[in-house]
Order: structure tokens, then sequence, then C-alpha cells
């Protein structure tokens, strides 16, 4: 917020600064006896950059309310109290506002310099006239937002500064998600509303862009940059390489680290100034952001990991020379009633290390504990260099492979990568919240496990501390990869499509599906007919007919019941066999449900692919769609419902 109140630029032909004593159009006054004084009713704006234009927008009702009395506790009070004009202001950012009148107010902002692209500035030193009232400005103001808040979402941004084709950070971007989602929850949850049942859902940026280029690394590009094109080479400094970072295990740490720390931070941030906040979490990525956030996932611990509390899961990892003994390791994980099992099996340390899940309960060893005692044995492994194989199925069924994620929690809950899908060797962070859900839009999660040697990801597989993962995708999308042909390689299946928030299909993708039935439909019969007319002339001809025309009849019957199933056209039942659905299962990485939806491209972006890739790519800031799935999956689990499903 750069000025106060509603503002209207005005070229200043006389001096700015008249006298008290002189007349001025704000200090005309009708004083008819019939006219009725009217409090003035002040409202406040802020200033945002909209294609290179200031555009001034207003507050909502509450936050201008709370920022008028504010102001009405400065200057502009006591100079009308005191009357006292003439008053000089000056900000920190050396903008400076004049204060002449009760009606006139001058604003002053500081003389700019040329920009980084040479550019000399339009405007210099210009002042502005500074009315209070909104009587002559017709602008929607909003009543403003529900204050109870009922879920949180984070949202990780992708590669580069910019997050649309308007070059907007993620702050804008985000602030623009939350107001479509507060304008979709009017619309599609107003019982709730009207009951009071629900209040709104909060989404808050997280920034890892900054973090990562004021490391240094800037300026040493920038040594090795060569000088042409140097717009071009700034994008791609600034952007692309922020997929070769994460790739790097030093710059990897770092991004980790920033997305990890920094949602921890918003989040106790966040309860602090909301202490009455019950509601649950979510997490959001788009692009590279949603990769952060799987990779982040992926190695969190679940209840089991927390052995008894995270001092005791720390002193695991101890020095070679003071090893503890099996017993004092059972003791640590409150296990030491199966010691004498142990024992009795001569087991020791190196031998428990090599022992199955089948081995165990073949031990009497209940499930609870053969878990810890499992994962106790994996962690130090991972820590301390133990050597053990991978762990057999009892049912000799296969295994998965390196190539493969396994669902086993020997193999998820450590501390550092997961070699198996080949991970950036960094210690991943954790985070001081469970997850409810995680959202991927325009994700390339498929594209970089597959290029990481992951071959397919096991059915049983979930998230440590995350229990849905939803992949959203525009179709046209160049970065956007799906997640469930590699959970089910041998079915080919499409995806699940994004109902239109208004209801139904988009009406150019039902007319292409009428013309793609009614092709179907013509290329059958006429294959039927065809079909026909080619026995009609292949058949034999028939002999002379001696027998009664009732036994004609009959033979005609069985006849006619034998051509019947040669009638019927395969292909056509195959079709009808694929036009049913049939339940999928794509695993548990989304509890049991569908994990990749795919958006409807509008009319327009039908006619070429090509054209709006990129767009696509950008698209979900202000896709209402997509928002309302995300609404729609948050409410659900807490039993919330749209006022009407949509088909």
């Amino acid at each position: 917020m750069s000025s106060v109140q509603s503002q209207q630029e005005q070229l200043s032909q006389s001096d700015p600064s008249p006298s008290p004593n002189s007349c001025s159009s704000f200090e005309l006054i009708d004083m008819d006896a019939g006219s009725l004084y009217e409090p003035v009713s002040p409202h406040w704006f802020y200033c945002k950059i909209i294609d290179s234009k200031e555009t001034w927008i207003p507050f909502n009702s509450e936050d201008s309310q709370q920022l008028e009395e504010a102001y009405n506790s400065e200057t502009y009070m006591l100079a009308v109290t005191l009357d006292e004009w003439k008053k000089k202001l000056e900000s920190p950012n050396r903008e400076i506002i004049i204060l002449h009148n009760p009606k006139l107010m001058v604003h002053y902002q500081p003389v700019a310099g040329s920009d980084d692209w040479g550019s000399a500035p339009t405007e210099q030193g210009r002042p502005r006239t500074v009315k209070r009232g909104v009587e002559n400005i017709s602008v929607d103001i909003h009543c403003g937002e529900p204050l109870q808040i009922d879920h949180l979402v984070f949202v990780v941004h992708g590669i580069g500064p910019a997050c649309d084709l308007r070059f907007r950070s993620i702050v804008q971007c985000v602030n623009d998600f939350r107001s479509v989602s507060l304008n979709l929850l009017q619309t599609h949850f107003k019982k709730a509303q009207e009951n009071q049942q629900i209040g709104r859902v909060e989404f808050l940026p997280v920034n890892w862009h900054s973090p990562l280029h004021s490391t240094g690394v800037d300026v040493d590009l920038q040594r090795i940059t060569l000088p042409s094109i140097n717009r071009l080479r700034h994008f791609t400094n600034d952007t692309i390489l922020d997929v070769f970072f994460y790739n790097s295990p030093t710059y990897c740490q770092t991004i980790v680290d920033t997305v990890a720390s920094e949602m921890n931070r918003i989040y106790t941030l966040f309860l602090q100034r909301n202490p009455d906040f019950k509601g649950g979490v979510s997490i959001a990525g788009h692009s590279l952001g949603s990769l952060i956030l799987f990779d982040i996932l992926t190695n969190q611990k679940d209840s089991l990991g927390d052995i008894d509390s995270e001092k005791d899961s720390l002193n695991i990892v101890m020095d070679q020379g003071d090893t503890p003994t099996l017993e004092e390791d059972l003791k640590k994980l409150q296990l030491s009633e199966f010691f004498d099992i142990f024992e009795k099996e001569k087991v020791d340390k190196e031998a428990l290390a090599l022992c199955t899940d089948r081995d165990l309960q073949e031990m009497g060893i209940p499930l609870g504990p053969r878990k810890k005692i499992l994962n106790y044995f994996s962690t130090r492994k991972n820590a301390t260099g133990i050597n053990r194989p991978t762990l057999q199925p009892a049912s000799g069924a296969n295994i998965p492979k390196e190539s493969e994620f396994c669902s086993s929690s020997n193999t998820r809950n450590s501390d550092y990568l997961d070699v198996g899908i080949g991970q950036v060797s960094v210690k991943y962070p954790r985070l001081i919240y469970k997850p409810e859900i995680f959202f991927a839009f325009g994700s390339p999660i498929g594209m970089f496990l597959t290029v990481r040697g992951l071959k397919r990801i096991d059915p049983n597989y979930r998230f440590p501390t995350c229990k849905g993962f939803f992949n959203i995708y525009h179709p046209f999308d160049p970065v956007a990869y799906r997640i469930e042909p590699m959970v089910v390689p041998g079915v080919e299946f499409e995806p699940m499509l994004i109902p239109h928030h208004k209801g139904r299909k988009r009406m150019h993708l039902e007319l292409r599906e009428g013309l793609t039935r009614m092709s179907m439909d013509l290329k059958n019969n006429l294959l039927g007919s065809l079909r026909m007319a080619w026995k009609s002339f292949t058949r034999a001809p028939y002999p002379a007919l001696q027998v009664s025309e009732a036994a004609e009849e009959t033979e005609a019957e069985p006849e006619s019941t034998s051509e019947k199933p040669s009638d019927v056209n395969p292909e056509e039942t195959s079709v009808a066999v694929k036009e049913e659905v049939l339940p999928i299962n794509v695993g548990m990485l989304n509890g049991g449900q569908r994990i990749d939806y795919v958006l409807q491209e509008k009319p327009i972006e039908s006619f070429n692919e090509y054209l709006f890739a990129l767009q696509s790519h950008l698209c979900y800031w202000e896709s209402e769609d997509t928002v309302l799935l995300v609404l729609k999956e948050i409410y659900q689990t807490q039993g919330i419902f749209l006022d009407q499903p949509l088909q």
C-alpha cells in the first residue's frame, strides 16, 4: 500500500500548495438551508501494477475500517482538531504527503532513476491529490473474508521468480487462488455457509527461489555468462537453472531446507496469530515445487519411526567403539520382554539384523514389536553401515526391484534418501505437522521418477505422514506427467476428468464425443451391411425344395438362429465393454482413490495445442475447476459436500 484512500491522478497546472485563505473547489460548501450534512464515508485502496499500469483496488470493508481507525489516530486527526494545516509528512520510502486543508491533500512520489533495462521513467515527481470519500468512484467493495479458517494450505512455486505469463510472484498468484476459492465457497457451498458450518480455506505462499539465489550463486554465474543476448541469458540463469540446482546435492539441500523450514515457520506463526485454529493442513506444489514436496514427503517419519521420542531416535547413531548390546537395544525400544526369546533361539544382534518379518513371526513376536525391530535395524543400517539384505516376502512372491518403491516400513523410514528411487543424497528435514492432502499442479513427478530409474510404484506404498495425493494437470501442459501408469503399468485407462465448475462437460468436448460415437456407429453399421451383402453373394444356392412348408419353416429357424451370432459386430461389443466404468485399483498412494485428474481445455485452446502449451502450464492459479476440486476434497474430509454434485 503506497497511498491512502481513493486516489485520482491530476495534472497540476498551478502551485500544488495554495494558501489556507485561497478559495479552491475543494472548499466550496453549499450553504443551502435545505441541504443536510452527511459525514464522509472513507475507504482505503491499494495500488497494483497490471500490464505496466497502476490500478487502485479497494480493500475489503473490514480492513479499510481498521486502516481508517489507525489513520485517524495520527497526523490528520491532530490537524483537524487543532486546525493546523500545511503539514508535511515524509515516509521512509521518501514519499511526501502535504495536508493543505480537510478537503485537499497532495501526495508526491520520489523521483525514480532509470531501471535495469535502460528505460527512462514516464513519471517523475508528479503530484497526486488524495480525496476523502468514495461517492464518485464506481468500484465493487467486498465485505471481507470470513474470520473462521477451516483449513490451511501451503503453496510452493516452481522454477523462477515469476509464476504466470504476467510475471507475477507466488504471493500475487496465491492471492488470486484465494480469491477464486472465496467466490466458489459462496456459489458451491452456500448451504454450509448459511448454516455456519464452514468459514474459508487459507492459502499461504512458500518462496524458496529468493533464498536460493541469495547464496552468491548468481554472482558466480554472472562471471561465466556470455555478454550477448543478455536478457535471454539472465532469464536462463534466473529460471531454467533451478532445475539443475535441484539435482545438485549442494543446492538441493538448500532448497529442501528452505521449503521445509519456511513451512514450519509460517505454520508456527499462523498458530500464534490464530490460537483457536483447530483445522488440518495440506500442501500444494506447482511444477518443480510439487517434486520438492514429493521428495520431502517420501522421506518423512511416521509414528512407528518415532520410537520413543526424537531424542531417543538420535541416540540410535552411536560410535562404533561404544556399540550397545542386544539387551540394551531392546530396552531402548521398550521390548525387553522378548530378550529371552532371542536368547533361547541363539539370536544375537548380527543374526537379528538378518531376520525377516516371517522369521520374527515364527518366533512368536507380535506385529507391533516386529515393525519396531525391523525399523530400528534399518535405521542403524543407513546410519552406521550395517549390511542387511533385502527382506524376502513370506509367500515367495516377486519382490519389488531396486527401481520400485517398497511399501515395507524398513525402507521408507529413514532420514536419508532411498537409493531405490534415485533421490539426491541430502538430509531431508522433518515437518512439524502431518499434511492431510498433497495437491500437485502441472507436475513433472512422474518424469523425474522415471529418469531416476524408477519403473514401478508399489501399489501398497503410501506417504508416511500424508493420506491423500492428487495429480492435477491441463491436457496441453508440456511439463505435466501422469502417475497412475507407474502404479498399474499393464493397464491402459484414462485419467479422471475434472468437472466444469458450472456443471457438465464443456460443449465442445460433448460435441467431440458425440461425433466420435456417431462415427463409430456409422462404421459399425456400414461394416455390418457389407458383411451381410457379402454373405448373400457367397451363399450356396438352395436345392429344389421337396419338403412341406412346415419342414421348411423348421429348417429356417435354426438357420436364422445360427446366423444371429455372426451378425454381431465384435468391434461394437468391445466398444460397449470399454464404455462400462470398471473399478480400477490404483494403489494406496491416494488412499485407494484415483490419482490423476485432468482439466477440460477451453474451446479456443482446442484449435491449437502448441499455441496454448505454455499458458496451459501456468493456468492453475485462476482455474475455477482446479480450485473447486481442491475445496471439494478438503471439505470432504470434514463431512461437508457441494450443494449440487457436479456431473
